[in-house]
């Protein structure tokens, strides 16, 4: 008797193999422009002193902020504060933004191997795909997805599942990781059901994830 629970051989296909990564941080060191803009609306709308680019970093990764308030002053992200912002980081997202060193060489290295990759980021999509295409990463990605083309930003994994659906990820056969510097990235590729794997080398020098590399050569052993 035939097995009709048996995949038809038109259906079959190997493995996927997918990696999910965040942006700023992991992919590209924005630090110097984040901060920049943040000081102009600081200094434009509230005539504040500059905060350090040390400050601005450890205060997007905290896992419990309130970052109008740390960066502003304000108990609540003000329209004026973010239309400024966005105005001028418009310009800025490019002016220092580089890649880290060996990711470029790790990506390529990924699509030559056919791995399928996107972004997943708490910027907003406009300046992400700006920023992946001024330093030449944007064309290896299937997906990159900004907080505003979902509900949640991370930690929730929505964005994550945005490329996984993209790329018709079957989680019984196939596998996935998600690289970031911070918890909510983690926690935003558990949630997905993805390995989780954070990065040292950016934005947090420690953290926890299923694997915790240094450097970006080190996830081409993992997969």
């Amino acid at each position: 008797m035939d097995d009709y629970t048996r995949e038809p051989f038109w259906q079959k296909r190997e493995q996927m193999r997918v990696v999910i990564f965040d942006m700023d941080g992991t992919l590209i060191d924005s630090q110097n422009d984040i901060t920049a803009s943040i000081n102009h609306v600081r200094q434009k709308n509230h005539g504040l002193e500059p905060l350090s680019s040390d400050f601005v970093v450890e205060a997007i990764n905290r896992d419990q902020r309130n970052l109008a308030q740390l960066f502003y002053g304000t108990e609540v992200y003000e329209d004026r504060d973010r239309i400024l912002f966005e105005a001028h980081y418009h310009k800025q997202c490019t002016e220092s933004a580089v890649v880290y060193d060996g990711v470029r060489e790790l990506v390529e290295a990924l699509h030559e191997r056919g791995v399928k990759m996107g972004v997943a980021t708490n910027a907003p999509s406009p300046f992400a795909r700006r920023m992946l295409e001024h330093v030449g990463l944007a064309p290896f990605f299937e997906t990159i997805v900004g907080a505003d083309m979902v509900a949640l930003p991370k930690p929730d994994p929505e964005m994550l599942e945005v490329t996984l659906e993209h790329v018709l990820f079957d989680s019984k056969k196939d596998s996935g990781f998600m690289v970031g510097d911070n918890s909510k990235d983690m926690e935003a590729g558990f949630r997905a059901g993805l390995t989780s794997v954070f990065a040292t080398w950016g934005f947090s020098p420690e953290g926890h994830g299923d694997h915790v590399i240094a450097y970006p050569s080190e996830l081409l052993e993992l997969l």
